[in-house]
Parts: C-alpha cells; structure tokens; sequence
C-alpha cells in the first residue's frame, strides 16, 4: 500500500506508514503566483493501493485533498483518511438560508473508502457518496492519561453531550468521570459544577473531542480551581486551538493540554496513526 500525507497531515501519514511497515511517498506542494494551489505525486500510483492522510483545517487543505484524489484517479484502491474534517460542525441548519457546509464538503470527496476520526457529528458519515467509518480515538487518549501518573484522576467532559467520549477514555482503566452542569443562580450569575462528584483535592482532566477558541474551557478551568482542584488538565483529540486559545487556558490556570496529531500542533503529544494502521490493516 502506497501513503500519501497532504499538507496538514505529512507527520501523521510518516508515522502511519511506519506502522504498516512503508515508507510514505513525496509529495511536492507549491503556489503558483496568482495563489492557486500546486501539487504532484512523485511515485507512479496507476493500478496501486493507495491511502491518501490529509485533515481539513483550511479551504487550502481541502482543495489540496482533493487535488490529491484527482492524481490519484488510476488507483486499483483508494482510501481517504481526514483525520479532522473541517466544516463538520456545520451539519444542519441553524437559521434559515444556510447552507449544511459539512453535506457540502463530504458530497465533494469520492473515494472507495473514507475514514474519518472523532468526528464532531457522526450523521456527517451519511453524506459522503462512499463507505465512510468514524475512528474512535479514545482509547489511545485514556492510555496517554494512565502513563501521567496522577493520583486517582477525575475525567470530566465539559457538558452532557461529550460524556459518552469521557466515558470512553476511562473504560477498562478505572477512572472516575462525570461531567460539568451550568446553574443559573440569576440573570447574570452562573455556576458551573460537577453533576455528581466532588473535585476538592483532586487531579482534573477535562475530556473533549475539540478545543477550538478554548474560551468555555478556560472559564472551567478557574471554577474547578476555585473548587479546590489539585491541578486541572486538558485532554482533547483536536487540538485546534485557534487564534490565542492556548494562552487562554494557561493563563486560566490549566496545568497542560494534551492532543493529537489529528492536527499537527505544538500541543500534539499523542498520535492516531496506530489507530489508522490498525484499521487499514483489517481490509
């Protein structure tokens, strides 16, 4: 099998066609100088099995996967992997006139089979003209946060839609979870608590699929310190992250946050390609 990383993916496509015991083929990406995108395969891919690793942060990135399935077009098997898909929160419509962008998007990506991981919404899956799974990262993340070494940590999501994802990371390792409810005690007064478990004294690591402005999380931060959290974490499988997110948090009080190379960052201590190699494997 021949990988190929995009642009945003090149780390993560290295080390997953390590695990499948490739090397990961060279790619050249450029712009012409009016700003259009450039790119070329440098290994014939005619009649081989191909497996393209590219997220979609950007628009960029997007054409640029697509460009990339296009040279690819002479495949005896193509597989897609977009470890963060871009434009996946957008998966009804919330006001009249817009558009379902992640419909848009998913309706553009043809390929014999699509993977993606943690996505935001799993209906996304229904759009794709393909078969497309979702790859469950949690385990690996539950994995990371056992090898810290916190005494007895608490894994909190941060409201009752991400449970499920916190339930998942600590399955089979033993640890603690519950999630964070908002109070309104008046019209401008809000207190944010755990559901049902006390955090005093206690290592907290907040548990969520993404971290995008980081503004909710650092607002977490200072009320479970105020609560007398020991130290509060920050675990996440995107770390996106955007704009002065991560400034936020540390100076909200977090004491580090831990992501995948879902999306290459500084922050991306912990990588999904054995997931992805493990799943290729099985076809």
């Amino acid at each position: 099998m021949k990988v190929i990383g995009g642009p945003a993916s090149q780390l993560l496509a290295s080390r997953t066609a390590r695990a499948l015991g490739t090397e990961p083929v060279l790619c050249e990406f450029n712009r012409f100088p009016d700003g259009e995108l450039y790119l070329r395969i440098t290994e014939e891919t005619e009649n081989e099995r191909v497996t393209l690793i590219q997220s979609t942060p950007t628009d960029s990135d997007l054409v640029s996967l697509l460009q990339l399935i296009d040279a690819c077009e002479g495949a005896s098997e193509l597989n897609v992997v977009i470890p963060y898909m871009g434009y996946a929160r957008q998966d009804k419509k919330f006001k009249p006139g817009e558009p379902i962008s992640a419909r848009a998007v998913a309706r553009c990506v043809r390929a014999d089979r699509i993977f993606t991981v943690n996505i935001h919404e799993k209906s996304v899956l229904e759009h794709f003209p393909c078969p497309a799974e979702n790859l469950d990262a949690s385990k690996l993340l539950g994995e990371y946060i056992a090898g810290f070494g916190l005494e007895d940590p608490l894994l909190i999501a941060p409201d009752s839609g991400a449970e499920g994802l916190v339930k998942n990371v600590s399955s089979g390792l033993g640890f603690d979870y519950d999630h964070l409810e908002k109070t309104r005690l008046s019209g401008d007064t809000v207190v944010i608590k755990t559901k049902n478990l006390e955090v005093t004294g206690r290592h907290v690591v907040l548990v969520d699929d993404m971290i995008a402005t980081g503004g909710t999380m650092a607002e977490s931060i200072r009320m479970l310190r105020d609560q007398g959290a020991a130290g509060v974490y920050i675990a996440c499988v995107h770390p996106v992250l955007a704009r002065n997110a991560a400034l936020r948090l540390f100076n909200a009080g977090v004491k580090d946050i831990i992501g995948t190379d879902t999306l290459e960052k500084a922050e991306s201590r912990l990588s999904v390609a054995p997931l992805i190699a493990e799943t290729l494997n099985g076809f």
